[in-house]
């Protein structure tokens, strides 16, 4: 049996290629299968790297750019919630103020209720005498006359600086006739009235007994009456406009 000259024996009872190798060969480089598997895996590390930086890296810094923007516009959505909140806030503040203003307003007078003061005062002095006998000293209303025709604004400091132009009061001259717990009952009763009311210049005397009718002896029962006099001034708030022409006159 004879062999083919292209393979020989080597040492160990292997052989080697001979001369005419199959493999390509590309400027004197032969393709073996090894030198073929390094160009393929620095083809595709070349194919990798080429994708990653040609479409990865702008993929991400397209997301990562919406996702800053998504951050910007969920702050703006965040801010505007707090801001309808802090509005919301404000409005019921408001109402709060508003609510506020009116029971303060409330407690001053007006000329609704200063048109029915003679009224309400006649009707606190005549409650206490539904309980006396025949021979007891009546409570009476013997004065009710204004100080003057309308509200004056309130410039004097009388009242404290505070409220220098920015009230105005109408006074009225009033006296009773009555025994001292009467007239404390109704002094008391003017203080719970509606209108804020103030009481000036307070004075009380003995009053003077009542002259007997002719053939008649008058025998009084009970404490001696007394007459009181006093000026009520009732308070009321100016509006914006008198408020603002009497910050004018103020500064002539």
């Amino acid at each position: 049996m004879t062999l083919s000259e292209d393979f020989n024996f080597v040492e160990g009872g292997e052989f080697e290629e001979g001369a005419s190798s199959t493999y390509p060969v590309v400027f004197g480089i032969t393709f073996t299968p090894k030198i073929i598997g390094i160009l393929v895996g620095v083809l595709g590390f070349a194919g990798a790297l080429y994708m990653l930086l040609n479409l990865v890296v702008p993929a991400w810094d397209t997301f990562q750019q919406q996702q800053a923007k998504q951050s910007e516009l969920q702050g703006q959505i965040d801010q505007k919630k707090a801001t309808i909140k802090q509005i919301d806030k404000v409005k019921q503040e408001l109402a709060d103020a508003k609510q506020q203003q009116t029971q303060v307003l409330g407690l001053f007078a007006n000329e609704k209720t200063l048109d029915t003061l003679l009224l309400d005062l006649n009707r606190l002095v005549e409650s206490g005498n539904g309980k006396i006998s025949a021979n007891a000293v009546r409570a009476k209303l013997k004065k009710f006359v204004p100080a003057s025709d309308k509200a004056e604004p309130i410039t004097d400091g009388s009242l404290g600086l505070q409220v220098d132009g920015k009230l105005k009061r109408r006074s009225v001259n009033i006296e009773i006739v009555g025994t001292y717990e009467q007239t404390q009952s109704i002094l008391r009763n003017i203080e719970r009235l509606q209108p804020l009311l103030i009481v000036k210049d307070y004075q009380s005397t003995l009053a003077p007994e009542p002259a007997p009718e002719p053939g008649k002896v008058a025998i009084r029962m009970g404490p001696a009456p007394i007459s009181t006099s006093f000026q009520l001034q009732a308070l009321m708030p100016l509006t914006p406009e008198e408020i603002a022409a009497v910050q004018a006159a103020l500064k002539k």
